[in-house]
């Protein structure tokens, strides 16, 4: 039987896209629901593209208060019954109160080879620090942000005249094959970390 799996995202989805044409023949998931909390998320238009629903629930009515906007994210989610979420871009830090629901079925793409570099700026923290490899994780979410286990890691070299944006470029295309292996081997029961090089 699939795991039906939802997909949460704030931006254009290039992760998700990802996700969602990967979930197709003999693969253990299916996408169910694809949520954003912004409305012109460019990533929406993708997934009603491929066939898969949309909900949106902004934050901004809920400032300051976070709890009541993860119990409007709980309940549009409720219909569509997922056994997964993948964060792919979702810029919403998630308190213990929804992690711990989804503990052990949720899963995040990360911008750096944590543990480091947890946060955002990642690709210009790697280079000030003069790292020769930087890359991307996939982890299980917990309470903590960007901790939780590392179910994958894709590295790529640091190069002479790097700037954030030419790593961040190299990095997302890593991402892109990280991400789908990791969620499909993780569908089917497979916890073992993945370990790419670009």
């Amino acid at each position: 039987m699939s795991r039906r799996v939802a997909v949460f995202i704030s931006g254009s989805g290039s992760n998700m896209v990802q996700l969602l044409d990967s979930m197709t023949g003999d693969h253990p998931g299916r996408p169910c629901v694809v949520l954003s909390n912004e409305p012109t998320a460019a990533g929406l238009d993708k997934a009603q593209a491929r066939g898969v629903a949309t909900e949106i629930i902004r934050h901004q009515p809920f400032s300051g208060d976070r709890a009541a906007f993860e119990s409007a994210v709980s309940a549009a989610l409720a219909p569509y019954a997922p056994d997964l979420i993948c964060l792919a871009g979702f810029m919403r830090k998630l308190t213990g109160g929804f992690t711990d629901q989804w503990q052990g079925r949720m899963l995040n793409i990360h911008p750096s080879l944590l543990p480091k570099y947890k946060g955002l700026n990642t690709h210009a923290r790697a280079l000030a620090a003069g790292d020769s490899q930087h890359g991307c994780t996939v982890h299980e979410v917990t309470a903590a942000l960007d901790d939780g286990p590392i179910l994958g890691q894709a590295k790529v070299p640091v190069l002479e005249g790097d700037t954030p944006d030419t790593l961040a470029d190299r990095v997302l295309v890593q991402e892109h094959r990280l991400y789908p292996m990791v969620l499909r081997r993780f569908c089917a029961g497979d916890r073992t970390p993945v370990h790419l090089t670009a």
